[in-house]
C-alpha cells in the first residue's frame, strides 16, 4: 500500500505510535532516499532559520522522520510541490503525533499527500504477537528483554512526546496515571475515578487521555449510537493500544502469571479491538469500531462496520472453550439491529488440543483469535 501511494502522491505521511517501525519501513522500502531526523536540535534551528535554504539543500527523494518536530516545514514542501514538476513520492514523512499532524497536513497538504497509519505488528503480520509481548518489533525481536525495553519506551516516551505536547509538571503522577489505567483496560471510561486515586482534576485527566490518544498509546472505541428504542450508555470504552504495554504496566511478567491474572479478559478484549483497527489501517480503510451496552444489561464487545454496510457483532472472550450463553448478547442485539446485523462471531482463544468448535448458536460463528483474523483480512 505504502508504495502505491507513492506512485500517485507527490509526499507520504506516515504516522504511528513511537517504536512502531515507521522508520525502518520507509527506509527499507525507499533506500536511495536522503535521511534527515527532524529530532536533532540544530536540523530544527536550520529548518525554523531559513526553510527555503534547508529544502534547497537536500535532493529528493527525502525522508522526514517526525515532522511533528518542524510543522511549518510542511507549508514550504507544499510550495515546492506546487511550483515544480509534480514527481511522485518524493518526499516522505513520519509522525508519532496524530492529531496535530493530521491538523498540519490537512491545512498545507490537502491532496498532496497520502495519510498512512502504521501500527505495532498484528498477528496477521507475523505468529510473534501475543497478549503478554504485544506486538512492537523490537519486543517481539528480543522477548527476553521484555520488561527493560517497556520501561526505557515509558521513560522516552514521558521525556519526549508528554513534554513536548503539554507542560505536565509531575512526571511521576502521570507514570502512576498510566499504571492506573492499565487496570481500567476496557472498562467504560470514568474520568472521575481516574482523577480522585491521583488527586488530579478531571479536566488533567482529559488533558492527559489526549496525549495518550493522539500519540497512539490508548484505544477509545465510542458507543454505536443508533436510535434502538434504548437508553444507551455514552462514553467510550478504554484500552492500551498495545497488550505487551498493558501488561508490563500490571506487572504481568510471565505468560503463567498472565493466565491466572483477573485481568486476561479484558486484556484479550483489547487485543482483539487492536487486530480489529490494526487490519483496517493495513488495507487504508477508516478505523471504524464501537461497543454496544444498555442500561438494562445488553453489552456486546465490538460492533464492526463492514464495506457491504453490515454490522459484525463479536463477543471477545478468553475463553477456550466455547459455550452457548457466551451467543445470547449477539442474538439478542441482532432482533433489535435487524438487517443492519451481519456476522455474528464469538472470538476465544486457541486450544492447543485443536478440536473442532461446534455451533454455539443459530448464525453465531465460534472463531479462534488467528481465524477471526483471518476473516477480517479475507472478507470484503
Amino acid at each position: 500500500m505504502l508504495l502505491d501511494a507513492a506512485q500517485h502522491f507527490p509526499a507520504v505521511v506516515v504516522t504511528g505510535p513511537r517504536r512502531a517501525g515507521k522508520t525502518t519501513l520507509l527506509r527499507r522500502l525507499f533506500p536511495k532516499a536522503r535521511y534527515v531526523l527532524l529530532e536533532d536540535p540544530d536540523i530544527q534551528a536550520r529548518v525554523r532559520s531559513d526553510p527555503r535554504a534547508f529544502l534547497d539543500a537536500l535532493r529528493p527523494p527525502v525522508v522526514f522522520d517526525e515532522i511533528q518536530n518542524t510543522p511549518e516545514l510542511l507549508a514550504y514542501v507544499r510550495t515546492v510541490i506546487d511550483t515544480g514538476r509534480r514527481r511522485m513520492g518524493q518526499w516522505l514523512f513520519t509522525g508519532s503525533q496524530e492529531a496535530p499532524l493530521m491538523q498540519g497536513i490537512s491545512e498545507s497538504m490537502a491532496g498532496r499527500a497520502a495519510i498512512l497509519q502504521l501500527l505495532p505488528f498484528s498477528l496477521a503480520e507475523t505468529k510473534k504477537v501475543n497478549l503478554l509481548h504485544g506486538g512492537f518489533p523490537e519486543v517481539l525481536a528480543r522477548p527476553k528483554a521484555r520488561s527493560l525495553w517497556f520501561a526505557s519506551y515509558l521513560q522516552t516516551y514521558l521525556e519526549r512526546d508528554v513534554r513536548a505536547i503539554t507542560n505536565v509538571r509531575d512526571l511521576a503522577t502521570f507514570r502512576r496515571f498510566l499504571a492506573l489505567l492499565a487496570s481500567r483496560h476496557g472498562q467504560i471510561l470514568n474520568k472521575t475515578d481516574l482523577a480522585a486515586p491521583l488527586g488530579v482534576t478531571v479536566p488533567t485527566i482529559g488533558d492527559w487521555l489526549h496525549i495518550l490518544e493522539i500519540t497512539g498509546q490508548v484505544i477509545l472505541v465510542p458507543p454505536y449510537f443508533e436510535n434502538l428504542g434504548k437508553r444507551l450508555i455514552k462514553s467510550p470504552k478504554v484500552y492500551l493500544g498495545d497488550s505487551g504495554l498493558a501488561c508490563y504496566l500490571l506487572g504481568l511478567t510471565s505468560s503463567a502469571e498472565l493466565e491466572r491474572s483477573p485481568f486476561l479478559g479484558p486484556l484479550f478484549e483489547g487485543f482483539v479491538a487492536a487486530e480489529i483497527l490494526k487490519s483496517q489501517a493495513d488495507r487504508g480503510m477508516r478505523k471504524e469500531l464501537y461497543y454496544f451496552r444498555d442500561q438494562q444489561g445488553l453489552e456486546v464487545d465490538f460492533l464492526v462496520p463492514r464495506p457491504n454496510a453490515k454490522l459484525w457483532l463479536v463477543e471477545a472472550n478468553a475463553a477456550k472453550t466455547v459455550r452457548p450463553p457466551m451467543a445470547s448478547p449477539l442474538t439478542t442485539l441482532q432482533r433489535a439491529l435487524q438487517k443492519r446485523a451481519g456476522r455474528l462471531i464469538v472470538v476465544h482463544r486457541k486450544s492447543r488440543l485443536q478440536v473442532p468448535t461446534a455451533a454455539i448458536a443459530s448464525g453465531v460463528e465460534a472463531l479462534d483469535l488467528e481465524q477471526f483474523v483471518g476473516e477480517l483480512l479475507a472478507a470484503r
